[in-house]
């Protein structure tokens, strides 16, 4: 007859509890007050050898994000690309890191309007004659940090040169002069 080892029978709970962490892990976290998380934030550093900088900020409103910010460092008078990357990784010099547009329901590239486009597709920003821009814009669709669509842990990447909206897989808007993860702030802030 054989008899069981101690080891494995220590073995068999401390796999089951681990098993459970990870499940924990990879759902949605309430914020620290327990509430669904409504603001995020992405501070955004230039790639190598770029000088991009600014704040971009996401507040819930309903079914819809409002994406508010500033950026500098930009191309005088230049529109450029904005968009939701699938990983949170600026580590790349390049930005490549951060992978390609975030895109769940894998719909073609597009304009932010539309019934249907990337979940990232956030347009262009244009900067003014000092390379400075303002961002103001309201997407509907996306979650910040539950759901197929949220963008929290995802990375917010500036490109050097305007969106066409249309050329296929990513709007042909040129190299990845910033990038920002995107991650929880305070709410109000």
């Amino acid at each position: 007859m054989n008899t069981p080892n101690r080891r494995h029978l220590l073995l068999v709970p401390a796999l089951a509890i681990g098993a459970v962490a990870v499940a924990l892990a990879a759902e949605p976290q309430p914020s620290a007050t327990g509430a669904a998380v409504s603001d995020a934030i992405a501070v955004i550093a230039p790639t190598q050898g770029q000088k991009v900088s600014g704040t971009v900020r996401f507040h819930r409103e309903g079914d819809a994000v409002h994406v508010t910010g500033e950026l500098s460092g930009l191309t005088p008078n230049g529109k450029h690309g904005f968009h939701v990357h699938e990983f949170g990784d600026c580590s790349a010099p390049d930005g490549a890191s951060a992978g390609g547009h975030f895109a769940p329901e894998a719909h073609p590239h597009g304009a932010p309007d539309p019934a249907t486009h990337h979940a990232g597709d956030l347009g262009n920003i244009e900067a003014d004659a000092s390379g400075n821009a303002k961002v103001d814009i309201t997407v509907k669709g996306l979650g910040l940090d539950s759901g197929e669509r949220a963008i929290v842990g995802r990375a917010l990447i500036v490109h050097g040169g305007a969106d066409d909206l249309t050329s296929q897989p990513a709007g042909n808007s040129g190299p990845r002069v910033g990038c920002g993860v995107i991650g929880v702030a305070k709410s109000g802030a």
